[in-house]
């Protein structure tokens, strides 16, 4: 049995009590932390918190080399753990996929997502956000100015009255470096104000934390600001209805006059 379990947004408690019993019920535990991290806690402290082992996997010994863990899973009770919801990102589902091409059982427990904590925290309608997008380093992207990716999601969501999450980048371990960089959301708004300086945006830091933030403005004024401590994303709201622009403004201090009230 390989049971995926999402560990949700910040500490080694944010799990969900069906995930915490499904960790400790397991033979043995992998995760990876290169698609997200939780900034609350340390892999000692998950491992005591939840009187486990954890073996952590780069990319490398996830998406190319998983056989021990697939082979493990063949004959004991595996899990894999992922920050937030675990399936979000692709690695989890080809290494599940491959579970299914050698007959091992599967079961995904879910926790809080990024998207969904932004949702609620901000005071936007889930079902009124479009396609969401993720802000590279400009190193890591290679080219001038904001990829087409970015600004192609931004504009086809904006055109359709819809918000739009921009995540923002996370290297972990970076060759550059060799320690992990995350994208704050002040240099996140420096670089989408090449496009967009005027546009409203929306920061969301630490979502899942005790002290969340949610602070509001227009790209260029964002880009002067500081937020504190990681993990960090960003909202480019689309139309906005009445309850929605209450609560941004109530919220995140924005404004009205400056949102697009349908």
């Amino acid at each position: 049995m390989l049971t995926f379990i999402g560990l949700g947004l910040y500490d080694e408690r944010s799990i969900t009590v069906e995930g915490q019993a499904a960790l400790r019920n397991a033979d043995r535990a992998y995760a990876e932390f290169y698609t997200s991290r939780l900034i609350g806690t340390t892999i000692p402290d998950l491992e005591s918190y939840h009187d486990v082992e954890i073996e952590v996997r780069d990319r490398a010994g996830v998406e190319q080399h998983p056989e021990d863990i697939l082979e493990a899973a063949e004959d004991e009770d595996v899990a894999f753990l992922t920050a937030g919801d675990t399936m979000i990102s692709t690695t989890h589902v080809d290494l599940r996929l491959r579970a299914h091409d050698r007959g091992i059982e599967t079961r995904v427990v879910h926790g809080v997502t990024a998207q969904t904590a932004t949702s609620a925290l901000t005071g936007l309608q889930n079902y009124r956000f479009g396609k969401a997008t993720t802000l590279p380093f400009p190193y890591a992207h290679g080219a001038d100015g904001l990829p087409a990716s970015v600004t192609d999601t931004i504009d086809a969501n904006r055109a359709d009255g819809l918000h739009t999450v921009v995540y923002l980048d996370i290297k972990v371990g970076h060759e550059r470096t060799d320690e992990d960089e995350y994208m704050t959301a002040d240099v996140g708004a420096e670089l989408l104000a090449e496009e967009y300086p005027e546009l409203v945006g929306v920061v969301v830091a630490r979502a899942g934390s005790p002290d969340p933030l949610v602070e509001a403005g227009t790209i260029i004024d964002l880009a002067d600001r500081e937020f504190g401590e990681p993990l960090h994303l960003l909202v480019i709201p689309g139309e906005c209805h009445l309850l929605e622009a209450d609560a941004l403004v109530e919220l995140a201090g924005v404004e009205r006059d400056v949102l697009d009230v349908t």
